[in-house]
């Protein structure tokens, strides 16, 4: 039968792609870019097949849905930030076996949700970013799930990661699943300087971003998951951290008690708190 293999927390921040260009940026997330190495290599040693990316940048408004298509190719560029990501070829293969079965399992809990095999619908970076440094050489076949949830409750979304654990506990073969999103999510201010593109956009969110990544540490998920849905809100969490809910769902949700491996420590980027962190999959 399946196997989880692996759980992470990672970041997408399109400062990534742009560090790897020439200029006054290069190298900026260099440690970024190798926690998601990190977290590559990992999957290789565990001999993952497929990795699930939980996207908080693809946006629905209704049901949850998967992007399984047999195969993924293109040349993206950022409508949101084409100025940080653009013609940034990419070439993956898909799961849609994987892709309907977790739709099935899903919908069997009373979470109604779709599994899309539809050329034209393409990936966004919320799973481009990660894929680029975790699967370069296009190894894992890559499935992706909306999680920018814009009308879901966070309880919907942890329902839909158990799903999803179901899924892969019946699939044959290796899995890691990837939340990929920030924590705060609150950018800076249009005609900020440059330089706050290092900067978080308010000490509070910084506090309050560190004092999750303690808990984290400490794997006290209890007093994570009650304060989830303050946090989301108060902190403009990505997607509405649809994904954590997903992830932590997965995991076990407030029974998940292990502490997390941070692969790169937190950092800030243009108004925003994010880490790249290693969930420690339960027996």
């Amino acid at each position: 039968m399946g196997k989880l293999a692996l759980a992470a927390k990672v970041t997408h921040v399109p400062s990534m792609y742009l560090s790897e260009l020439p200029g006054k940026h290069h190298g900026c997330r260099e440690a970024a870019i190798e926690g998601h190495r990190v977290i590559g290599q990992r999957c290789r040693e565990l001999d993952v097949d497929t990795i699930v990316v939980l996207d908080v940048h693809w946006l629905v408004n209704a049901g949850y849905h998967v992007n399984a298509n047999r195969a993924f190719k293109g040349c993206y560029t950022s409508n949101e930030l084409p100025h940080f990501i653009k013609d940034m070829h990419y070439a993956y293969d898909g799961n849609p076996d994987l892709g309907r079965r977790i739709a099935e399992c899903a919908n069997a809990a009373g979470v109604g949700t779709r599994s899309h095999e539809i050329d034209s619908l393409e990936l966004e970076y919320g799973t481009l970013v990660p894929m680029r440094y975790m699967n370069g050489d296009a190894r894992f076949k890559v499935v992706s799930v909306a999680a920018w949830c814009a009308w879901h409750s966070l309880d919907e979304s942890r329902r839909f990661g158990a799903a999803l654990r179901q899924a892969i506990d019946g699939y044959e073969g290796r899995v890691a699943v990837l939340a990929s999103g920030s924590l705060s999510h609150r950018f800076n201010d249009n005609n900020s300087p440059e330089a706050a593109m290092h900067q978080i956009s308010r000490e509070f969110f910084r506090q309050v971003d560190l004092r999750v990544v303690e808990l984290w540490r400490q794997g006290d998920w209890k007093s994570f998951c009650a304060m989830l849905p303050e946090y989301a809100d108060l902190c403009v969490g990505e997607g509405g951290m649809h994904d954590t809910a997903m992830l932590l769902g997965l995991l076990g949700w407030d029974g998940y008690d292990k502490p997390v491996e941070i692969v790169t420590d937190y950092f800030t980027s243009s108004g925003t708190g994010q880490i790249n962190a290693i969930f420690p999959v339960p027996d």
